[in-house]
């Protein structure tokens, strides 16, 4: 199987499934033109994102990692009324531009950008939990330290999802150079000895190439 064939069955499937309206058609194209890297959610991973939002219940969602607000969206479209989402990024101009996409969704008043690095913001947050959901989603060398926030401003009940951990199959590799590589890795074997979770992994390839997610359930 190629690059293209995955890309094309992405394509198929989300001409049929997808609902990728004009505010989010237009977040991919002004994330682009101002020169986010290419590092969004693919539209069917991001229906995913609201889907499981949606199928939980979420009223309290937490993002680490914004870009240019294209799963923030998807996100916040899940949330029920009365619904927040707060998301953290850390690079300006990706801030400016998630809030001018988010803004422009209709969904200014739903979700909170703040801007800083994720682990100086994340201990502020303590009065706004438990969240309901956390996507991680930000640099991978520091997702061991993300889920140790995300543990504690979560409630038994609570879902965290950690995208691009298979890194091409490199995450496979325990002596890799990579720290992307080195981070995904702790993230996932703390995971694993962690009492109060349970969690999967899924490898993923389509558009946006070959990588996966991990799926935890916070138990008690």
């Amino acid at each position: 199987m190629t690059q293209q064939t995955w890309t094309a069955v992405d394509d198929y499937f989300d001409g049929l499934l997808v609902e990728e309206d004009a505010a989010l058609v237009a977040a991919a194209a002004d994330s682009e033109a101002a020169g986010l890297p290419a590092h969004q959610v693919a539209p069917n991973q991001g229906k995913l994102l609201n889907l499981l939002a949606r199928i939980h219940g979420a009223r309290r969602i937490l993002e680490i990692g914004t870009l240019g607000g294209y799963s923030t969206i998807w996100l916040a479209r899940a949330l029920p009324p009365g619904g927040r989402l707060v998301t953290l990024e850390v690079d300006a101009q990706c801030a400016d531009v998630a809030a001018a996409n988010i803004a422009r969704a209709g969904l200014a008043d739903v979700v909170d950008i703040r801007r800083g690095r994720a682990v100086d913001l994340l201990p502020e947050l303590s009065d706004l939990a438990p969240f309901d959901l956390v996507f991680i989603d930000a640099d991978k060398p520091s997702n061991p330290d993300y889920l140790k926030w995300a543990l504690a401003l979560t409630r038994p009940g609570s879902v965290i999802i950690g995208d691009n951990v298979v890194r091409d199959g490199a995450v496979v590799d325990p002596d890799s150079p990579d720290p992307r590589v080195q981070g995904v890795r702790r993230f996932t074997e703390l995971i694993s000895e962690h009492p109060k979770l349970t969690a999967t992994a899924l490898q993923t390839v389509g558009s946006k190439g070959y990588d996966g997610l991990v799926l935890a359930l916070v138990t008690n």
